[in-house]
């Protein structure tokens, strides 16, 4: 080991970019810049046990939202649903407006919104992907904090040498 190589750089953990600001999980406990679209998972307003995942297509601008079990959003038609103005807020508040408008590809004036920029089309996106990536985010919540080495993680490399 390099004695310059800084103690992260041991351990199978990367830094995490802190959010520009608090954010509050209830309401979009998952939010990512990923894929090529702003995504994420938004809580039914009226069954707790529903939850939707919404997204923001990067360039195009295309809206999804459905069900996590790919139940289309009643409020989708051709304009955004709470769910996606919802995400769009909580994405400005954990990576800030200007990082979420190059994303996506857009301008955004000062002293404007991200979602009075938003305006394309509807373009249904499947939510498996996004649902199970909170599904493990969450999961991974509940691992006890350790410099171990996750089981599931122990197939990768422990440097860059090639054997």
């Amino acid at each position: 080991m390099d004695a310059d190589e800084t103690a992260w750089e041991q351990r199978s953990v990367l830094r995490v970019v802190p959010p520009v600001q608090p954010r509050k999980l209830a309401k979009v406990p998952f939010v990512e810049l990923a894929d090529g679209r702003l995504q994420g998972v938004v809580s039914s307003g009226s069954d707790i046990e529903r939850v939707y995942v919404s997204s923001i297509t990067a360039g195009t601008l295309a809206l999804s939202c459905s069900t996590n079990n790919n139940r289309p959003c009643g409020a989708l038609h051709g304009y955004a649903c709470k769910h996606i103005k919802m995400l769009a807020d909580e994405a400005v508040v954990q990576y800030g407006l200007d990082r979420v408008a190059r994303y996506l590809r857009i301008e955004v004036p000062e002293g404007d919104s991200l979602m009075a920029h938003v305006n394309g089309p509807v373009e249904r996106t499947p939510a498996a992907v996004v649902f199970s990536r909170f599904l493990r985010h969450l999961a991974y919540l509940e691992v006890p904090d350790s410099t171990d080495p996750l089981v599931e993680l122990h197939w990768f490399p422990a440097t860059g040498a090639v054997g």
